[in-house]
């Protein structure tokens, strides 16, 4: 699986950004996807995910602001994130996984994109 993240971007605190991460290679509607970010000096972080079915996962420092969801006919994986925050500031991975029971935490997923910057100022 290829996953190619976009979208990033600068913005200002309280703006909203929607991006997007496309997967190819195989079948996309039977993989969990999740998306995570990284600030400098930091650990990666688990931000959302979203099962096949649906199910979502949330981190509780975004719950209420951003909202994953996926298009398995496009193979296409989105974070709408809003009312955005300084802190929210990092680089933003996408990742998928066949069957990981723990959606949270990063080592269950098989595949990771390359990253977006997105950056909020203050």
């Amino acid at each position: 699986v290829q996953l190619q993240a976009s979208g990033g971007g600068l913005v200002q605190a309280g703006g909203s950004l929607r991006i997007s991460c496309a997967a190819s290679g195989r079948t996309f509607s039977n993989f969990i996807m999740g998306w995570f970010r990284q600030a400098p000096g930091k650990e990666r972080e688990f931000v959302a995910a979203i099962r096949w079915s649906g199910m979502t996962y949330y981190a509780d420092s975004v719950k209420g602001r951003f909202t994953i969801s996926r298009d398995n006919a496009k193979n296409t994986v989105y974070l709408q994130m809003n009312s955005l925050k300084p802190e929210d500031t990092a680089v933003y991975f996408c990742a998928a996984s066949s069957s990981t029971s723990s959606p949270r935490v990063p080592f269950g997923y098989d595949y990771w994109g390359q990253g977006t910057q997105v950056t909020v100022s203050s």
